[in-house]
């Protein structure tokens, strides 16, 4: 009853003009946690004054924040943190309200759709073959260019609801299913590109090598699920005046892809009113480290 009490005359004080003020105010409620935000969104339906509504919605978005930071701190410390839990924290970021169940369960249909089309006598590239198939004709997912302008494309949600994802979410698609199939392929660090690597079966990820393309078989762009070769990204590279390097073919952890998907989908916040999100999306990334 006392926090109540209390909760309810800091409420009644959200208004005061002093900025010191109400930062003090804003300081004692944010630490109690998600519980209230229910509170100030009742607050907010009943409150007509602009400057107040920032002031609420703010508070409202610094709550989810915690959690967040909560939630991806914890997703880092597991023994194995799953690509597609990382990917459904970054959503979140954005859609904090969205039926997240909703999406795996479409993550399911898709993976059993394709696991009835595999079996064990398909080659690496027939494998290839049946994800593209089953992603890009029978789902219809559209691969679109990437546009900083549209942050919702950048997001996993995108091609599980819309089938409409650009290179960073079709391809988180792509690397989610391949090992949710238990198929020798991962997302590598080429710049400017989202690539997967099919990788030979004596293939080791936590086996450090020299040249770690040695056991790479070919490439898939995963915009469209297209491969490639070896040639073809050779010849990419000297087009684009990329040296190779071979931490290029080396593939990447979950813990790095969703830093990197994090610091992708913080450009889509440069404006100056929307800064604030890039340099909380930048902080997210950095918890990964």
């Amino acid at each position: 009853m006392q926090k109540e009490a209390e909760i309810n005359a800091l409420f009644k004080l959200i208004d005061d003009p002093d900025e010191e003020v109400f930062n003090t105010i804003a300081d004692r409620l944010l630490n109690y946690g998600s519980p209230i935000i229910p509170d100030l969104e009742h607050l907010w339906e009943n409150t007509l004054d602009e400057a107040t509504l920032e002031r609420i919605e703010m508070m409202i978005y610094k709550l989810r924040l915690q959690d967040l930071k909560e939630a991806f701190i914890e997703w880092k410390s597991k023994p194995d943190p799953s690509l597609f839990e990382g990917a459904l924290l970054v959503t979140k970021f954005q859609f904090p309200e969205l039926a997240i169940d909703n999406l795996r369960h479409q993550m399911e249909k898709i993976r059993r759709n394709i696991w009835l089309e595999l079996n064990n006598y398909l080659t690496p590239l027939e494998q290839a073959n049946v994800i593209r198939n089953i992603l890009f004709s029978y789902y219809q997912i559209k691969g679109v260019e990437v546009n900083y302008e549209k942050p919702e494309e950048f997001l996993i949600s995108a091609p599980l609801q819309s089938k409409k994802g650009n290179a960073i979410a079709n391809t988180l698609l792509y690397a989610e299913l391949c090992q949710q199939l238990e198929i020798q392929a991962q997302f590598i660090n080429i710049p400017k590109q989202c690539i997967i690597a099919f990788y030979t079966s004596d293939w080791d990820p936590e086996e450090i090598v020299p040249n770690p393309q040695e056991f790479i078989q070919f490439y898939v762009e995963g915009t469209t699920g297209n491969a490639f070769s070896q040639k073809d990204l050779d010849q990419y590279m000297i087009r684009s005046n990329i040296e190779p390097k071979n931490s290029y073919y080396k593939a990447l952890s979950n813990i790095k892809i969703i830093k990197k998907h994090l610091l992708e989908f913080a450009k889509c916040f440069n404006s100056p009113t929307l800064q604030y999100k890039q340099k909380d999306l930048t902080d997210l990334a950095n918890l990964l480290d």
